[in-house]
C-alpha cells in the first residue's frame, strides 16, 4: 500500500461520511477531465456524447455533478460565476 493510500484509508476511518461530503462546505467545487463515457455515467440524462473528445465537468464538493462542459476555462468560470473555489483533480 502507498504513502496516499494509507493516507485516504486513514481518512475514510476518521471521518463519517456527511463529515465527507461536507467537506469543502459548499466552497469548493472541483474540475474533472472526462471522456465521453465518463461523461455519460456522470450526466446520464446526456446521450450521443462523441467519442474522442474531453469534456469538463464542475463537480460540488460532495460529489454532485454540476455542470459539463468541453474547455478547462469554461468550467473554472462557472464555478467562479457560481462563488465557488474551483480545483483541479487528478
Amino acid at each position: 500500500m502507498t504513502d496516499h493510500e494509507e493516507r485516504t484509508a486513514d481518512m475514510e476511518e476518521s471521518m463519517s461520511s456527511l463529515e465527507f461530503a461536507m467537506l469543502g462546505g459548499g466552497k469548493l467545487a472541483y474540475i474533472r477531465q472526462l471522456d465521453a463515457q465518463q461523461a455519460g455515467v456522470m450526466f446520464p440524462a446526456l446521450s450521443g456524447l462523441p467519442n474522442g473528445i474531453d469534456l469538463y465537468a464542475l463537480v460540488a464538493a460532495d460529489g454532485t455533478p454540476l455542470t459539463l462542459t468541453d474547455s478547462f476555462e469554461s468550467a473554472f468560470a462557472d464555478a467562479l460565476e457560481h462563488d465557488l473555489q474551483p480545483v483541479s483533480l487528478h
